[in-house]
Formats: C-alpha cells, sequence, structure tokens
C-alpha cells in the first residue's frame, strides 16, 4: 500500500516502480479526494490493471468499494478477462487515514484469504513534510502505520529540512525504515519486500482537518499559459500554506499534448508538457485540494488576471 500526504511523490514513485521488471505482474487500485481522477491516468498506462475509486478518501467511504473491487479483479483474473496480475498496489488519497485499509484484510476472511498486506510504503516530502506533520492528523497517522518511509525531493530540500524531517519521522515511528528517493528513484525491491514483525496499527479518528475540499477548474476551450501560471503565482503569494495540492492536465494554446501541471502549497513543481492526452477527454482539466479556498474565488481570480493579461 502506498500512502502519503497531499503531494509528497506517490504517484511518481509508483509510476517509477510499475515500469520496472519487478514492478511488472502489478494491479493498481487508486483512490483520489476530487471528482476527477489525473493520478488514474497517469499510472494507467504502466499498470495491469486500474480500479478508481473516486471522490473521497478510503478513510470516508465505504469500506465496500475496496472490497468489491479486489473481489471483481479476482473473478475478472480466474475468468481470464484481466493479465494474471501477482500483486495489487493500493494508492490512497493524501487525505487518507489507512488504519481502515489495514482493518479490511484483517476483519474481511473471505478477502484475507486472497490477499494479504506485504508492506505500508508511506511518503512524505522533505521540503514541506516536516510542517505538515505538525498540523496534520492524516499526515501522522500515515507516519505512524508505515512499515517503510521514503523521503522524497531530498534534491532540493535544504540538509536542515531533512535532519528536521528525519528526527521527527523517528520520533513517530521509530520502528520503520526510513529511505529516500530522488525523482521517484529508488531500489524496487525495498517496495515489495515483505515485513515480518506485524505491529498492532494505530487508530484514531478519521475526521478531516477543518475547511478541506476539492474542487475541479475544468475548461473546454485552452488557456493561455500566462493566464494559468500567473494567477496560481497569485495564490502561492496570498494562500501558500492552503493551497494543499493542485494537480492536473492543462490544454495550453500551442500545445500539441496537454501540460502536466503540479503545484504543493508554496512549491510549484515545473509543468511537463506530454506527447500526448493520456485519454479521450482533452478538457483541461486540474483538481484543487485547498484549505478555506473556495471554486469561485480560484475563478475569480483567473478571470480578473486574464483580462489584465
Amino acid at each position: 500500500m502506498f500512502t502519503g500526504f497531499l503531494g509528497a511523490g506517490k504517484t511518481t514513485l509508483l509510476k517509477r516502480f510499475l515500469d520496472t521488471p519487478e514492478g511488472q505482474g502489478t494491479a493498481v487500485v487508486v483512490n483520489e479526494f476530487g471528482a476527477t481522477g489525473i493520478d488514474d491516468a497517469l499510472v494507467r498506462s504502466s499498470a495491469d490493471e486500474t480500479v478508481l475509486l473516486g471522490n473521497g478518501c478510503l478513510c470516508c467511504i465505504t469500506r465496500t468499494d475496496l472490497q468489491q473491487a479486489l473481489r471483481r479483479m479476482v473473478v475478472e483474473r480466474e475468468r481470464g478477462e484481466l493479465p494474471d496480475f501477482r500483486r495489487v498496489a493500493i494508492e490512497t488519497s493524501g487525505l487518507a487515514d489507512p488504519s481502515p485499509i489495514l482493518q479490511t484484510f484483517a476483519t474481511d476472511r473471505a478477502l484475507g484469504g486472497a490477499f494479504h498486506v506485504e508492506a505500508v510504503v508511506t511518503v512524505i516530502d522533505a521540503v514541506t513534510g516536516a510542517d505538515t506533520l505538525e498540523w496534520s492528523v492524516e499526515a501522522r497517522k500515515q507516519a505512524i502505520l508505515a512499515d517503510r518511509l521514503i523521503v522524497t525531493k531530498t534534491d532540493i530540500a535544504g540538509d536542515s529540512a531533512l535532519s528536521t524531517l528525519t528526527s521527527r519521522l523517528r520520533a513517530l515511528n521509530p520502528g520503520a525504515e526510513i529511505l529516500e528517493a530522488v525523482n521517484g528513484e529508488i531500489d524496487p525491491q525495498r517496495l515489495i519486500e515483505p515485513v515480518t514483525d506485524q505491529r498492532n496499527p494505530f487508530v484514531a479518528e478519521a475526521a478531516h482537518s477543518d475547511g478541506i475540499g476539492s474542487f475541479v477548474l475544468a475548461e473546454e476551450t485552452p488557456m493561455p499559459w500566462a493566464v494559468f501560471a500567473r494567477s496560481m503565482d497569485t495564490l502561492m503569494q496570498l494562500r501558500g500554506p492552503d493551497l494543499l495540492r493542485v494537480k492536473g492536465f492543462l490544454d495550453v494554446e500551442g500545445c500539441k499534448g496537454p501540460l502536466l501541471v503540479q503545484f504543493v502549497q508554496h512549491l510549484a513543481h515545473p509543468p511537463v508538457e506530454l506527447e500526448a492526452w493520456p485519454d479521450t477527454n482533452r478538457q483541461s482539466r486540474v483538481v484543487f485540494i485547498t484549505r478555506n479556498i473556495s471554486e469561485h474565488q480560484v475563478r475569480t481570480l483567473i478571470q480578473a488576471i486574464r483580462a489584465l493579461v
């Protein structure tokens, strides 16, 4: 199971793993907080099968969605309707408490007969991870439950930030192994090695921090890059800490394929122009996960900057 807070790098890590020989024969269940599945579209080409559990995190929707998806995959594999996958990777929403997922496999005897959890891998961003652990209950749960902690973005975080984060992680979970990944690169075997010791899972309340919500910014026509870039610059300057994650595909004037854009709080990832759209939907769709920032506020800002540009 791959978990970790918003923007930590779970999808990058998972996609790199799926492209390795060790990742072959892996089916993927992706759960996203938001009405449009971006991560699902990104990993779909690399996995033998992907199942998207939409609009909510696994601690907030009924766990039967996950159970039904896994049972269906087993049946379809037996019928030859799916490739003969050897394992299932579950990528949780960045806002998910992993506890209910682990409880599902522990309490559902039928499901437990077909699947077992080999490892919980939690991904932590070295740039913003220490601050996120301070204010987010979900991020602390994800770290406490991990068998392995993967620290990402170490190439752009200072030594002091990495040291602070590592100390905090060891305090939260002294039994977990801490590894580093740069641009999603890590020994793939370390991600799938079974964990031999079974620790009692930490279980706590699943309520999210107040004010966290999501919306999808969808546009039918191409958008000038200058409008979107300047709008995001303004948002980061004014409300950076509350811009939990922005990720999606942008139809930009002059580009053949979509532009993959990602923002985490005050950090903007360089945009990547993809060679082709991942599906037949060529509409711009960018998922915003924010704290006390509404869709209306974002759209009003973009309209104002569009008029100025």
